[in-house]
């Protein structure tokens, strides 16, 4: 059994649907789990109808009603019948995500994995039901049914045990009437039947987690760009393709923010030695990159992560005195308190810093919070260079005439933390 995850550009609209059958073709017979994203920007959409909803600007229904528009125009250049039943399918799920806008708002996590986890399955429901109208035949699986999670909205933690088990029982019985099982990436299910979600742009995820649980032979995830580059093309011209990578740098690479993996999907994978695989839906045939056991990562070349809208914020004690353990133990608890994912930090004898992403609700909490007991300074509007197998050259090059604010190396990364460059 292999595993396929088919992200939101590879099924953003209707050719973009068929040419990922025409890639399932290629592997007629054999036994397929395949996880796929919302289509093209619906979760954004999504993400406004929340905030709508959440800030009770009445218009919530309005942004809804456009997302439905979009869907509905690839149904209709996909299924030649108006009258096919797909459509009553997605009208109904459209129909639920109204009834939560409708309900009395509980809290903007619990609501945003309500709503926003509806993109995955209204995409799995329309691209199963035109695979299976064009002879890829296969089974639709709910995936709330099998994988179970606490109740840690938008970061659900997952419950192996009792999604292991819930996995073996309900796939095997699928696999018995279609080698190939559509199901959703990115959500899961608590114990009181409510959504949940794992993480923005959590998919990737979710297929690891079905290998690790099924004991994949490999999983594979299917993008836009032709496999692991050494730098987001929208920001640097040269970027390579790295060939195969060691399980130690894709983590590495995952966890400081390189966009096409995401940070959680390694280490399900490693555990149970599953090689990854990434290669590109626009070029199916081309090898893309491997990620495995025993593998070095080829070409040994820097990576570079860029992140934007970044707060840089330096805690001290308001007697001057120094940031010991217990200081340190009290601004963690804090910050895991509040739900916020260190970037960088760092310490000195008077002060802890730490850059994190610029979330429009918790960082003015965390600032709140922290103001109670310590003196707080912070810069927003920064970006955040990661560069792993750095050179000096390559520091200096990034770094020349900008403004850095915080700098950190190691053995094999350095991070950089600068002022945005002044757009011209």
């Amino acid at each position: 059994m292999k595993v396929f995850k088919f992200g939101g550009a590879s099924v953003k609209d209707a050719s973009a649907v068929k040419n990922a059958g025409e890639i399932l073709k290629q592997f007629e017979g054999e036994k397929l789990v395949v996880v796929i994203s919302a289509m093209g920007k619906t979760t954004n959409g999504l993400e406004k109808v929340v905030n709508a909803c959440y800030n009770k600007t009445n218009d919530a229904l309005l942004i809804l009603e456009e997302i439905k528009s979009f869907h509905e125009k690839i149904m209709g250049e996909l299924f030649e019948n108006d009258k096919h039943e797909v459509y009553q399918k997605v009208n109904n799920l459209f129909v639920e995500i109204e009834w939560v806008i409708e309900d009395e708002p509980r809290g903007y996590d619990f609501i945003y994995d309500q709503i926003v986890s509806f993109g995955e399955l209204i995409s799995t429901t329309i691209v199963s039901a035109w695979l299976n109208e064009n002879g890829i035949g296969n089974n639709w699986l709910d995936i709330r049914d099998c994988l179970l999670t606490d109740n840690n909205y938008r970061e659900a933690k997952v419950d192996w045990k009792q999604s292991e088990l819930l996995f073996n029982e309900k796939i095997p019985a699928l696999f018995a009437s279609h080698p190939i099982v559509i199901t959703q990436g990115f959500i899961g299910n608590t114990s009181e039947n409510f959504t949940t979600t794992l993480g923005r742009e959590g998919s990737d995820y979710t297929a690891a987690i079905i290998a690790h649980i099924m004991n994949a032979e490999s999983v594979t995830i299917w993008k836009d760009v032709p496999g692991v580059l050494n730098a987001d093309p929208k920001f640097f011209n040269d970027a390579q393709k790295l060939e195969q990578l060691s399980y130690l740098d894709a983590i590495e690479l995952a966890y400081y923010g390189a966009s096409v993996i995401h940070p959680k999907t390694i280490k399900p994978l490693e555990n149970k030695n599953i090689p990854l695989h990434v290669r590109s839906f626009l070029q199916p045939t081309a090898k893309g990159t491997t990620i495995g056991k025993d593998l070095q990562t080829k070409p040994l070349v820097p990576s570079f992560i860029f992140k934007t809208n970044q707060v840089l914020i330096s805690i001290s004690a308001k007697d001057f005195s120094f940031i010991a353990e217990e200081n340190l133990s009290a601004i963690f608890g804090t910050l895991a308190e509040i739900g916020i994912k260190l970037n960088l930090m760092q310490n000195s004898a008077i002060s802890f810093s730490v850059c994190i992403d610029d979330d429009q609700f918790k960082v003015p909490k965390l600032i709140e919070r922290l103001k109670e007991d310590y003196r707080v300074r912070y810069n927003s509007d920064l970006q955040l260079y990661t560069i792993r197998h750095y050179y000096p050259s390559t520091i200096e090059t990034l770094s020349t005439g900008r403004d850095i604010l915080l700098e950190q190396r190691s053995r094999n990364t350095a991070q950089l933390v600068m002022k945005a460059e002044e757009k011209k």
